[in-house]
């Protein structure tokens, strides 16, 4: 049997709160969405103003980093993304209904090296859903910090 670590609203809040902060920073209208290890939304919140498909798309890249355990811009990162065409993962966007998003702004939310849900961020640019994405999961390093938690802050991001 395995002990797990839930993420609940109370985290989900710190992390939609501070991406929200970022986007405002940058001057980007976005929509945010944290879903649990099932992919399940615990929290979505739209900027005013935004657009309106943000909020399917945002749910989408939270789904697909938490269930596929991995950030959605590595399915298109050329050469080779396996998402592009030629490669083993070529269509992989029409699974699940449609819901599995392969590109830029889905990241997992690792804690203690565990999977434990995904936050997806739609509206701005991949540059700009990227800040305010790394803006949630520090809030949350941040606040797990002393708590003898350690959270994966760029999941998947090369410098």
């Amino acid at each position: 049997m395995k002990n797990t670590i839930q993420l609940e609203q109370e985290e989900a809040r710190l992390m939609v709160n501070a991406a929200i902060a970022k986007s405002k920073e940058i001057g980007v209208l976005e929509t945010v969405c944290v879903v649990d290890a099932g992919g399940f939304p615990i929290l979505l919140e739209r900027m005013n103003g935004s657009r309106i498909t943000g909020p399917q798309i945002a749910m989408n890249k939270a789904f697909t980093a938490a269930g596929h355990k991995r950030s959605t811009h590595l399915f298109t990162t050329p050469p080779n993304g396996p998402a592009l065409p030629g490669n083993e993962a070529f269509g992989i966007q029409l699974s699940f209904e449609g819901r599995f998003a392969a590109f830029v702004g889905g990241f997992p939310i690792v804690v203690n090296d565990e999977v434990i849900g995904g936050l997806g961020l739609s509206g701005g640019n991949g540059a700009q859903d990227t800040a305010a994405g790394m803006a949630g999961l520090q809030a949350l390093a941040d606040a797990l910090k002393g708590k003898g938690m350690t959270v994966l802050v760029q999941p998947d991001i090369k410098k």
